[in-house]
Parts: structure tokens; C-alpha cells; sequence
């Protein structure tokens, strides 16, 4: 059976998550009822991560065994097809080995996560930013986010119901770029890199760091935090409308090329 890989590209808003769920609408459902159009028997699909409700994704890397050999670019169009009028596209398809897989084979995953300080609601972008009413101090944002880089145990920043072996990551960035938004506003993007991370993780970080640029926090406020290893440690957790799965990197890109 032939495998392949898909990008896939998503607004989390209407959905309980990435991860099937009985009764639940899921991403992952969209995908499989559509690949369910395309043979006669139930296909099964993995991913790179497991989105929570409300996530997005611009880049999440999705596999499938199927029954036949497509296209390529054939399969993405028929997926696209069947899976509308969803908020889910496949940006990107390949044939890949068999050992290949999409979650295993990842060597770095990537976040993005917007926040948009504005009194104003949001209108047009409700749901896809974190909207808070004051201005921040991204400079002392990011010195508080300094103290986390690097291998750390980030049971502060993980959440009760996380099913990770270990609290034990390697982070390897997270900037805070200050984008000038066409509204006139300063928009706060968070690019935050890693291997793998912990449930809740990166929002527990936007969360903690939001209170150090508003001032109820210090920046060494994160490495008290972060040394606690203490859940009570934490920040708020902020919502997930403003987090994107931007890209998960393979040492051999499977989607090189491809338009």
C-alpha cells in the first residue's frame, strides 16, 4: 500500500481538536471521510501533533496507507474536493517511503502564536488572535523568555493531563517579532521551536509571558517559575484561538518542490 504525505492546513475554530473523537467533529474526521470517498476500506490517518480544540494549523503533517498509487497532486486536489465546504486543505501531497512517518519521522515542529493588544474587539480575526486590552512590554517580554531556552524539566508549563513520558524538553527558540499590523496596531508574534512539546506548553509560555509585559510579572518572575517545577508556578494558560502549528521539519523534506 502506497504511503503519503500531506500538508495540511486548517482553522481549529469549529472543531473538538486534530484527534478523532466518537460523535465529536475533528479535523482528523474531515481528512478520513474524505480519503473514505476515495477507496473501499476505512483509511487511517497520523499526524505530526495533536492539535486541541481551537488550534489552527498552517502546516500540519498528516500520512496515509491507501489502496492504490495516485498522483500526488491528483490526491490533494480529490481531498480538497470532498472535504469542502470544511476549513481544511491539503496545501501539499508526496509519496513517501514506507518507514517514513509523520509524527516519528519529525525532527522539529514550529508554533506560531499571535497576540494583539487593542481595546477594540476584533471582528474580522475573532478567533484566530489572542486579543487583551493593554498595551505590553515586549522588550521585557523577551527577557523573560529568555529563561526559557534550552533543556529544561517544564513541569510549570505542562499541563495535569499531559501523557508525555517525560517533562524533560529542549526548546529551541522563541522569539517575539513586533509586526505592524494594517489596523495600525502592534501585533506580537511568537515563533517557538522544538522537537517535541509538552500538552499546553506553548500556550502556558504566551500565558506566563503575557503577565511579565503587562507588569504583574517581572522577567525573573519565568525563572522562579520555571525552577518551582510546580503547575501552581504557572502563568495563566491563554486561549487557543491565536495558535497556529506552523511546520514540522523532516531531515529530508517530503514536500520539497512542491507547489
Amino acid at each position: 500500500m502506497p504511503r503519503y504525505a500531506m500538508r495540511v492546513e486548517y482553522d481549529g475554530g469549529p472543531y473538538s481538536g486534530w484527534q478523532r473523537q466518537k460523535d465529536l467533529p475533528t479535523v482528523q474526521g474531515v481528512l478520513e471521510a474524505a480519503l473514505a470517498k476515495l477507496q473501499k476500506t476505512d483509511p487511517k490517518v497520523a499526524a505530526a501533533g495533536r492539535t486541541d480544540a481551537g488550534v489552527h494549523a498552517l502546516g500540519q503533517v498528516a500520512q496515509a496507507d491507501l489502496e492504490r498509487p495516485w498522483d500526488p497532486f491528483r490526491l490533494s486536489e480529490a481531498l480538497n474536493y470532498h472535504m469542502k465546504p470544511a476549513p481544511v486543505a491539503i496545501t501539499a501531497c508526496a509519496e513517501v517511503p514506507d518507514d517514513w512517518h509523520a509524527r516519528f519521522s519529525a525532527i522539529r515542529r514550529r508554533y506560531l502564536f499571535r497576540l494583539v493588544p487593542r481595546r477594540a474587539p476584533m471582528t474580522t480575526e475573532r478567533g484566530k488572535v489572542w486579543q487583551v486590552p493593554h498595551v505590553l512590554d515586549a522588550e521585557a517580554m523577551r527577557t523573560g523568555a529568555a529563561h526559557l531556552i534550552g533543556h529544561h524539566d517544564f513541569t510549570t508549563f505542562r499541563s495535569s493531563i499531559c501523557q508525555a513520558a517525560s517533562p524533560v524538553k529542549t526548546l529551541e527558540r522563541l522569539d517575539i517579532h513586533e509586526i505592524t499590523r494594517p489596523d495600525g496596531f502592534t501585533e506580537l508574534q511568537f515563533d517557538v521551536r522544538a522537537r517535541s512539546f509538552l500538552h499546553n506548553q506553548v500556550r502556558s509560555f504566551v500565558g506566563t509571558l503575557e503577565r511579565v509585559g503587562a507588569g504583574s510579572w517581572t522577567p525573573e518572575d519565568v525563572k522562579t517559575a520555571l525552577e518551582a517545577r510546580n503547575r501552581a508556578a504557572c502563568g495563566p494558560v491563554c486561549p487557543p484561538g491565536g495558535l497556529y502549528l506552523a511546520r514540522v521539519d523532516y531531515e529530508d523534506d517530503p514536500f520539497a518542490g512542491v507547489l
